[in-house]
């Protein structure tokens, strides 16, 4: 267990302590050089992006969240474009959607992985009165989607495919990285994702040069080139160079963390071996084990029972984005999404957690019924 008696949810202090050298020397070099928006730091890190995921672009933004909406510009999303989404994932794609006009619409989840799949995509596409111009696809906790499936069913659709892989860089599916699948794709940096910053940011994927380019010019005031607007809509959006430096030192580290955590989601999951009480993931190579996600008919038991052994918790995600108070009212039910949103709890899953604290969790999380 930790020092002070209490399992955090997340400390990230754990890991930049250990990574300090390599981070200093980053932030000296941005320091040595002078040049701090737009550099080659960011140059070298949309590179290094396009070639792990297996895209022919990346471009980097200030925020996972302007990732999804500057892609959905690219992809024409405009006042009033319906973009088909879940509404489990946090809100983000609805809230980029809405920066835009445009109006999000909701598909449920598979009841097993509470992930978009064609079929579910298929069932909510079938009820609109609209036809939506854009599907966004979270890879939740880190989880790939069947994009096999759900690109072959938005080509029959005429639907254009948002990969979210904030929570899944690294994850894979059919053998190929999530990312690289979609029309195009957003990551997040933010710290607490699988590589973050110290601060915030986010990128851009696509395999199509005229989205890329798009996003290239949106993001600084739709210039093209400098100090001339040709695109509407444009924004400052743009990734410091002490951040892209240091996610740069941190790629090279990405599987090896991911498979830390793969290891750590496998003990608990042998833990829960023969409980009522289950993991929505089962930890396998192209799982990135960003969440770890219990799903239980007593929760407030739960984080109850977890407290009182110093186990921090967390809900992703206790309001889905229908139930939101903005929300304009959506007639079709999600019953998966509704009843995931009351049974699912987060457990403390991140790289530099000591041996004592995981024995520890799996031990609390083992007396669960």
């Amino acid at each position: 267990m930790s020092a002070t008696g209490r399992v955090p949810f997340n400390d990230l202090a754990r890991g930049t302590s250990a990574e300090r050298r390599e981070i200093d020397a980053a932030i000296g070099r941005v320091l040595d050089r002078g040049w701090y928006a737009l550099g080659p730091e960011n140059a070298a890190l949309e590179e290094e992006l396009a070639a792990e995921v297996g895209t022919s672009d990346a471009v980097l933004v200030a925020s996972g969240t302007d990732a999804l909406q500057l892609a959905m510009q690219a992809l024409g999303a405009a006042p009033g474009t319906r973009v088909l989404t879940a509404a489990n994932a946090g809100g983000y794609s609805s809230i980029a959607a809405r920066q835009l006009g445009a109006v999000p619409v909701y598909a449920d989840v598979d009841p097993e992985t509470l992930l978009l799949t064609a079929r579910t995509l298929a069932s909510a596409w079938a009820r609109m009165d609209v036809a939506p111009k854009i599907a966004v696809v979270t890879h939740l906790y880190g989880a790939a989607a069947d994009m096999t499936e759900i690109m072959d069913w938005a080509e029959r659709a005429g639907v254009l495919v948002i990969e979210d892989c904030a929570q899944a860089l690294g994850a894979r599916h059919a053998g190929a990285p999530v990312g690289s699948f979609g029309h195009a794709a957003a990551l997040s940096f933010y710290p607490t994702k699988n590589l973050g910053a110290l601060g915030d940011g986010g990128a851009v994927l696509s395999r199509d040069g005229e989205v890329a380019r798009t996003v290239r010019s949106l993001r600084q005031y739709g210039w093209s080139p400098k100090y001339r607007v040709s695109i509407d809509g444009g924004r400052n959006s743009r990734m410091d160079e002490m951040q892209a430096a240091v996610v740069r030192t941190r790629l090279p580290r990405l599987e090896t963390m991911n498979e830390r955590r793969r290891d750590i989601h496998r003990r608990y999951e042998r833990a829960l071996d023969g409980h009522d009480t289950r993991l929505v993931n089962a930890a396998h190579p192209g799982f990135t084990a960003h969440l770890a996600v219990l799903e239980t008919d007593d929760r407030d038991g739960a984080i109850g029972h977890l407290s009182a052994a110093g186990i921090a918790t967390d809900v992703h995600y206790p309001v889905p984005d229908h139930r939101q108070p903005v929300a304009p009212a959506q007639s079709a039910a999600l019953p998966v999404t509704e009843r995931a949103s009351e049974r699912v709890l987060s457990i403390p899953l991140f790289p530099e957690l000591t041996e004592a604290e995981i024995e520890l969790i799996g031990d609390r999380i083992g007396e669960l019924p």
